[in-house]
């Protein structure tokens, strides 16, 4: 692939929800219209690299797709029109006029897209791939390949979300001012998710997937853009760029693992991090703290660290004292131990764990076992750790967290 066509790739990619969100402005009907638009950017991918990019290429691309719902129309139309007059000619029949199109109040598009896609009908996986493809642009082979599964599979899942939203009867507004707050949480929460999924792999042989957590960045930047007094907005942004800006270097030169504590800090993103902990300074000054905020407080709290020894540790078990306390989650207390082990040693982490055996959505998770063995090790229990270790890669799916596991363990066998 040319540099060229990279840039009409970048080009389309960037256009496809903007092009999506003129036309189900216009005609309200989502599941022909992202079909649609699809047409249209496979007529500009084809054309534009040897023909060149026209002077208006959104408005371009607006056409292209309007002409082919438009022609779809016309063929439904025909169809209708043809069992129509079959159904003329049956006794009992009486013709209904079409409702009236409605025209959606005028409103910033990329913000309505996404609440349209975190639609609350839909689950959380359907939300992510269809705000991955309608706002992120991104194929429906690149969010397949980013999520391991078979492209047949999320085209199928985008294929449902889609029906199910014009099931609903969705129409392309913003939700109302009762249900916003609501609505709003589900948009962050998939972001996050995205972002998550990005920055660290669930399964596979990359730790990192940067094509996931770029578009989770961009996202919530527009986000921030559209809602600038939403502290929990301005918070996630914070969280993300103060996370991914540890990304070069916590892989070493052969794609492993490097844990934080033993990360050269002089490779993180300095710029990231300026930005970071200016957003969430400035949110906390004005904004009640909510999850996303005390996380990226956190966030920010390691990365001004000069090192792992001279962090700020009993400010960060404070911080995560509020989190549990606004936002308790099993995972909030496995990071929380980890912490506590820092100020007041292992054994306080190692009790904090404890309750988390008994919880179902932590009971046999790999990063449970993980922390757990980390502690032990600590705690100086070289052989309760190495086989906690052990444990918690045969439960992880992914390369890179197994294989450092692996070491881990093979370290402290070799201590014996």
């Amino acid at each position: 692939m040319t540099a060229a066509d990279h840039t009409v790739e970048d080009l389309l990619r960037s256009l496809a929800p903007q092009v999506l969100a003129v036309l189900v402005r216009r005609h309200g009907q989502f599941y022909a219209c992202e079909d649609a638009v699809q047409e249209a950017l496979l007529a500009a991918a084809v054309q534009w690299p040897e023909q060149g990019v026209p002077e208006h290429p959104r408005s371009w691309l607006v056409t292209v797709a309007s002409r082919r719902l438009t022609d779809e129309w016309r063929s439904e139309r025909a169809r209708r029109d043809r069992e129509v007059a079959v159904a003329l000619r049956e006794p009992g029949y009486a013709a209904v006029a079409p409702p009236a199109d409605e025209e959606p109040p005028a409103g910033d598009d990329t913000l309505k897209l996404l609440f349209l896609c975190c639609h609350p009908a839909l689950t959380v996986p359907a939300q992510v791939a269809l705000t991955l493809r309608a706002v992120g642009g991104l194929s429906t082979a690149q969010i397949a390949r980013a999520y391991l599964v078979p492209e047949a599979t999320m085209s199928q899942r985008i294929r449902r979300a889609k029906q199910r939203i014009e099931a609903t009867g969705a129409r392309f507004v913003l939700p109302s001012a009762a249900d916003r707050d609501a609505r709003l949480g589900a948009v962050l929460h998939v972001l996050y998710l995205v972002f998550n999924e990005g920055y660290t792999a669930s399964s596979g042989p990359d730790l990192h997937r940067a094509e996931l957590t770029g578009e989770a960045i961009r996202l919530t930047r527009e986000l921030r853009r559209l809602l600038p007094d939403d502290g929990e907005v301005t918070g996630l942004l914070a969280l993300m760029l103060l996370t991914d800006a540890h990304r070069a270097a916590r892989t070493g030169p052969g794609g492993e693992l490097v844990p934080l504590a033993e990360q050269d800090r002089s490779r993180w993103d300095r710029a990231a991090i300026a930005e970071g902990v200016a957003l969430v300074t400035e949110a906390l000054t004005w904004s009640p703290p909510g999850p996303y905020q005390v996380q990226a407080a956190i966030a920010a709290v390691h990365a001004e660290a000069p090192s792992a020894a001279e962090t700020d540790w009993r400010q960060i078990v404070a911080l995560y004292r509020l989190l549990a306390r606004i936002a308790p989650n099993p995972m909030v207390t496995l990071n929380q131990a980890a912490a506590v082990a820092m100020v007041d040693g292992p054994r306080a982490g190692l009790a904090l764990l404890a309750p988390l055996d008994a919880d179902e959505r932590t009971a046999g998770h790999h990063r449970l076992a993980a922390v757990r063995a980390h502690l032990l090790e600590l705690a100086g229990e070289a052989t309760a750790a190495r086989a906690t270790y052990l444990a918690a890669a045969r439960g992880t799916t992914s390369l890179p967290e197994r294989r450092y596991l692996e070491v881990r363990a093979a370290r402290l066998a070799a201590d014996r």
